[in-house]
């Protein structure tokens, strides 16, 4: 529930006018000193006040002495009755934008913004109207703000979009996406034989563009908030400590140099727990030593955080190796196509469930993830190095620091990253009983 208000905030003769909007907030108690007893009073809700200014301008004599007076001069009235339109529609349009927006994003800029929206109405060409050109203008809004790997996301969802648009021949627009709309997308990307997970991480990147737009003053259809489609569990494949032992223990005749080079890159992300993104481009400038240890420092290029993280001992033997030199940098397709080979030289024969890309058809160039038992090398990614330090760490190395050293913002997505379930805890938790 939302009210607004308008003051003559100004000193001057004559000024604009200043809007007041006054919201409270059920689902945020709050603490405040009562005025009469000085003591602390919970209460089960928060109200806020805040302020911006309109371009409506009027005389302080007006506003105090005649704007809600009965008059008999019929200028005076005409005035009252031009003033009180004007400030119906200020009202009307920032009721109708508050409403449309959850009240965590409210704050002084929010109104001063659809203020400067009420003068200079956003037209429908500038902001689009359906969702593949939406996706473009969300991608040039939010332009200082995303990075390029999310932008290749955008844009390999955008082309998908296409394709279902094409298929179906009816333009998508934002103001249709329905639980009729995420049915048609379901269906139509299980026939294209995409994972579940695949579909409910779109539908998730489509909920996103469709709420910024919103906020932007654009109609949303009601059924948007609650559109979604579950996750489907997988199973976490890492490496364990015996098959890293495996991999350092290939005897060199079976290595070229191309393969020696990707086995320490897997053996140094499986201790260090970085991303590809990140150790590839580990450089020994980047180490210093301090009371005997060595440490690298970098900044993680999918976050921004500055990092400081030790290195292991097995880290510190490849460099030794390599005479204080990382391994020399490849691309990313080569390292997942390198240490596959890596890990089947190693005799990672276990059969596992897990999900690997298959062509649909011979020659078809189509590729897509298919659930199924595989020998365990056939499933390793660049991703299995990072998951493995973090599995492999839990329980020996306290879980705040595994949780530094990963990046995680919270210890819930960390545990869910490496697929513990409270039943897991559970049984942990018992050898301290």
């Amino acid at each position: 529930m939302a009210s607004v208000n308008f003051l003559y905030r100004s000193t001057k003769d004559k000024a604009n006018l200043n809007i007041r909007l006054l919201y409270r907030d059920n689902d945020k108690p709050s603490i405040v000193i009562d005025k009469k007893t000085k003591e602390p009073k919970e209460y089960p809700y928060t109200d806020y006040i805040i302020g911006a200014k309109t371009q409506l301008e009027v005389t302080k004599y007006y506003w105090t002495k005649q704007h809600k007076k009965k008059s008999k001069d019929i200028e005076v009235t005409n005035q009252q009755t031009e003033i009180n339109t004007e400030l119906n529609k200020i009202e009307n349009h920032i009721l109708k934008a508050f409403n449309s927006v959850s009240p965590d994003t409210i704050n002084k800029e929010w109104l001063q913004t659809q203020i400067d929206y009420y003068y200079n109405p956003k037209t429908e060409t500038s902001i689009p109207t359906n969702l593949i050109d939406y996706i473009d203008f969300y991608i040039e809004y939010r332009k200082n703000e995303i990075k390029e790997t999310s932008k290749r996301k955008y844009n390999v969802i955008k082309s998908k979009l296409q394709r279902f648009e094409a298929y179906r021949k009816k333009q998508i627009l934002i103001k249709d996406i329905n639980d009729s709309f995420k049915n048609e997308f379901v269906n139509y990307q299980k026939k294209q034989m995409y994972s579940q997970n695949t579909i409910q991480r779109e539908l998730v990147f489509i909920k996103t563009f469709c709420k910024h737009a919103r906020f932007l003053g654009l109609e949303t259809n009601p059924q948007l908030d609650s559109l979604r489609v579950d996750r489907q569990k997988v199973d976490k494949i890492y490496l364990t400590f015996e098959d890293l032992n495996k991999i350092e223990n290939i005897s060199k005749d079976k290595l070229t140099d191309s393969l020696d080079n990707a086995k320490d890159w897997l053996i140094i992300s499986a201790y260090t727990g970085q991303r590809i993104s990140d150790f590839m481009r580990f450089s020994d400038e980047q180490i210093r030593v301090e009371n005997g240890k060595h440490l690298i420092e970098f900044t993680q290029k999918k976050t921004g955080k500055n990092m400081t993280v030790p290195l292991h001992s097995k880290v510190i033997e490849i460099l030794n190796k390599r005479n204080g030199k990382f391994p020399y940098k490849i691309s990313d397709q080569k390292y997942n196509d390198f240490i596959k080979i890596v890990c089947q030289l190693a005799e990672l024969n276990e059969l596992i469930k897990g999900s690997k890309l298959i062509e649909t058809e011979p020659e078809s160039g189509i590729f897509r993830k298919k659930t199924g038992i595989y020998k365990k090398w056939q499933l390793v990614t660049s991703h299995i190095g990072r998951r493995s330090f973090a599995t492999n760490f839990y329980g020996t190395i306290p879980t705040t620091y595994l949780i530094y050293v990963t990046g995680h913002s919270t210890e819930a997505m960390f545990l869910n990253y490496i697929g513990k379930s409270n039943k897991d805890l559970a049984l942990e938790m018992t050898k301290y009983f």
